[in-house]
């Protein structure tokens, strides 16, 4: 059981289907170290955020009831008092997760993970981090030789961008083209800021989503 001195991870999971609320809450439940709640559409989510908010962590499905696409993501982020919110979907194309980190989201938990994937996934979040599936960055896109029209950036930038999406850290990327890594961190730096990213895994998302490469 979770000790006096600790209090558990309290998470509010909201969706329109039964079963998989049912599903999370028994699961997160049974851990010591969380407690969930759930809600059926989007309007009792925030309710339950203002009686007993703010929570550790909210998810909120992205179909369901009251959320008018990613609108619903910024309505739970404003009365959360500033605690993480994530989106909970099955297969998010690539604008609605770049939109949704762009406005600040926590990441994008998919529905067919595994519980053990979710549990990592749910402390990960609530404890700050933005999580995003590599499936859902590594997506297959025809590769490009050349800088694409609509890119605002360098052909090396454009190296450098490729090689952010294979996961390859800053080190390793300048080991690959001969850079020193403060080199390689004032690319991926100037990279972010010409795609109006807030870090490397969005830059490669935005970048995918507008077709750069």
């Amino acid at each position: 059981m979770t000790s006096p001195q600790t209090k558990p991870t309290r998470i509010l999971i909201a969706d329109d289907h039964a079963m998989v609320l049912e599903m999370f809450e028994q699961f997160l439940s049974n851990l010591p170290d969380f407690e969930a709640q759930t809600a059926p559409d989007l309007e009792t989510a925030l309710d339950k955020i203002d009686a007993e908010g703010p929570f550790d962590l909210v998810l909120v499905d992205l179909d369901m009831p009251g959320m008018n696409g990613i609108t619903g993501l910024s309505k739970a982020l404003e009365r959360n008092g500033g605690k993480p919110v994530g989106i909970l979907t099955s297969n998010p194309t690539a604008h609605v997760v770049s939109e949704a980190l762009a406005l600040g989201g926590a990441g994008i938990v998919l529905k067919t993970e595994s519980l053990k994937s979710l549990t990592n996934e749910i402390r990960f979040m609530a404890s700050g981090g933005r999580y995003v599936p590599v499936e859902l960055i590594d997506r297959p896109r025809a590769k490009v030789s050349k800088v694409s029209s609509n890119s605002p950036l360098s052909e090396r930038e454009m190296t450098v961008l490729a090689l952010l999406a294979q996961g390859q850290p800053n080190r390793e990327i300048g080991t690959e083209l001969g850079l020193a890594e403060a080199t390689v961190k004032m690319h991926v730096k100037s990279i972010c800021a010409k795609l109006g990213a807030n870090n490397r895994t969005q830059a490669v998302i935005v970048a995918r989503d507008r077709n750069i490469f």
